[in-house]
């Protein structure tokens, strides 16, 4: 049985289609999101049920056909409208760093080159977290390749062909070599299957409402997480508005060139200097990826 649907959602002035569609076309193979012809389309597993959301953009809207491998209830509805809000970057609101730095002598000249620039989330909090996993000290396209492989041998496939990103009970039945046989490192692997089944067995919540503060705790108490993908998950996940990204290497980069530092600072140093912009601190770092373009 499929269940479908329309969501339309209303975009804000200065929305960039153009931003949003680029951070969903990560990977050329299409797997798991696809975008063309200004056309995104992305499958995902929301309550078990493999979901397919085929987004058109429009001047003040976008309009989302949701198509269900099943049916989809009142609660698969809500997970579905809140994936579309983190996954159309509508979660975090640019319009309070924008004030905060009005006057600021490094990022009022980023904001005005960039008006209405926005971090996209990943359409559910388990993802962003697995993903910042998977992106561990690994360079961009290695991290991409083991996502897909991760999405394949843990996901499902939509009737329209696409893999849907997997939940959590989906990784926590896998066995361990599953991933380390297809060049997961042995760390990466036990992190990525401890978090699923934590999740799976109700011992770790993620989900959109967790405080922040707790969220952190929470997970940096688990083997194998450390601050910067906390703050990731945060980014990523929560779309919460003050993450800190100190211990991502490009901030750090981009905070060199733009104070004219002859080094990047380190970690203690940028998270210094990134204190001034709480509690706008996620926006901060958005233009500071940004100036790097």
């Amino acid at each position: 049985m499929t269940t479908t649907r329309t969501l339309v959602l209303p975009l804000p002035p200065q929305y960039r289609v153009a931003d949003v569609l680029a951070f969903h076309a990560r990977d050329a193979e299409g797997v798991a999101e696809q975008v063309r012809d200004g056309v995104l389309r992305k499958a995902v597993l929301l309550g078990g049920v493999p979901v397919l959301f085929e987004v058109d953009f429009f001047a003040d809207e976008a309009r989302c056909r949701i198509a269900a491998d099943g049916a989809l209830d009142a609660a698969g509805s809500v997970l579905a409208r809140e994936a579309l809000t983190s996954m159309l970057a509508l979660r975090i609101d640019p319009a309070p760093f924008a004030e905060l730095v009005r006057d600021d002598v490094l990022f009022a000249p980023l904001v005005q080159r960039q008006p209405g620039l926005r971090i996209v989330q990943s359409a559910t909090v388990f993802e962003a977290l697995t993903w910042a996993i998977i992106g561990q000290q690994i360079n961009l396209p290695f991290a991409i390749s083991l996502r897909r492989t991760f999405i394949q041998q843990a996901g499902r496939a939509h009737g329209s062909g696409l893999w849907c990103y997997p939940e959590a009970q989906d990784v926590a039945r896998l066995d361990l070599d599953v991933f380390t046989s297809r060049k997961f490192s042995r760390a990466k692997a036990e992190t990525l299957l401890r978090v699923a089944r934590m999740v799976a067995d109700g011992e770790l919540s993620l989900d959109l409402d967790d405080d922040p503060a707790e969220a952190s705790a929470q997970l940096l108490a688990i083997k194998g997480i450390g601050p910067w993908t906390v703050n990731y998950t945060l980014l990523r996940g929560y779309g919460f508005a003050d993450c800190s990204l100190e211990g991502d290497v490009a901030v750090r980069s981009a905070i060199g060139r733009l104070t004219g530092m002859e080094h990047k600072p380190g970690i203690l140093q940028a998270q210094a200097w990134l204190a001034a912009y709480r509690p706008q601190r996620t926006m901060a770092a958005a233009y500071l990826w940004a100036s790097l373009g």
